[in-house]
């Protein structure tokens, strides 16, 4: 299925999640000398206009990033996030919102290297078209991420980080994370692997994060938001998570903090909640 369009929800707060523990990992493997690569499966246009066109249908983008950058005295590590995605924008003003593509773009070095994926034949020519001016550091490819992915592991640094971030549209994309992961391994086992998830009234997600856990990795580390309280009539997307392979050993402490603040900006209605959870060799 080809149907599913991220702009209608560019911004919102699985966007927001997203690409905040987004950030922080690759700025933690910035630390090292050593070049890495960031590997996108489901990269979509790369950027995405709050200002017109699809993402105004619902105004997803209000209840997500909108509300982050009108909060003061946000702690560091999100102020940072929130300074990235203004730098997009002029002024105050929010029109236009960066995916992980750009996200990972303002933060790579010159010798790290990018690798996206995207089936849909609009979202891939949108991107194309916001990647134009790079440099040979970008490669984009219409593909299937679940499948070509091989081709480029392990990476020649043997450093990378890779973000799985497809949109479930289909159920066997939850199976299809979990095979990807296990073949992935195989191949890269010390790589940085981030699943996103869509937390739902459904068995699937959690299925899926069971089977990962499963794959007996000794490091890995498991945050989940919830905003409100599910629907009555059990439809609808609640909250979301990242499960994340070989994290940052400075990852748990960052969200302890940060995570308590991140929840209450973005809550609607009193049972929202978060949780951290890792396992460490």
């Amino acid at each position: 299925m080809l149907s599913y369009r991220h702009a209608f929800h560019a911004g919102n707060h699985a966007d927001v999640l997203k690409h905040y523990v987004l950030r922080l990992v690759l700025e933690y493997a910035k630390q090292k000398d050593k070049p890495f690569w960031y590997i996108d499966t489901h990269a979509g246009a790369g950027m995405y206009s709050l200002a017109q066109g699809y993402a105004m249908q619902n105004t997803e983008f209000e209840n997500g990033i909108a509300k982050l950058l009108a909060a003061r005295n946000l702690p560091v590590p999100l102020s940072d996030f929130v300074a990235q995605i203004q730098n997009h924008n002029m002024g105050d003003a929010l029109k236009l919102y960066p995916g992980s593509p750009i996200i990972a773009q303002d933060l790579l070095r010159a010798d790290d290297k990018m690798r996206l994926f995207e089936l849909h034949p609009n979202d891939f020519k949108l991107l194309s078209e916001n990647f134009k001016k790079a440099s040979r550091q970008v490669k984009i490819e219409m593909q299937n991420g679940f499948a070509s992915i091989k081709a480029y592991l392990p990476p020649p640094p043997r450093r990378a980080v890779v973000l799985i971030d497809p949109p479930y549209e289909d159920k066997q994309d939850y199976q299809h994370v979990v095979e990807m992961i296990k073949n992935s391994l195989k191949r890269f086992a010390s790589g940085t692997y981030i699943i996103w998830y869509p937390l739902l009234q459904r068995l699937e997600p959690r299925d899926m994060i069971g089977d990962l856990m499963h794959l007996n990795k000794p490091n890995w580390l498991n945050v989940e938001m919830t905003l409100h309280a599910p629907s009555a009539e059990g439809f609808g997307m609640h909250g979301s998570g990242l499960f994340i392979i070989n994290p940052p050993w400075t990852l748990q402490a960052i969200l302890d903090e940060t995570m308590p603040v991140l929840t209450q900006l973005l809550a609607l209605d009193e049972t929202a909640s978060y949780t951290v959870n890792s396992q460490t060799s």
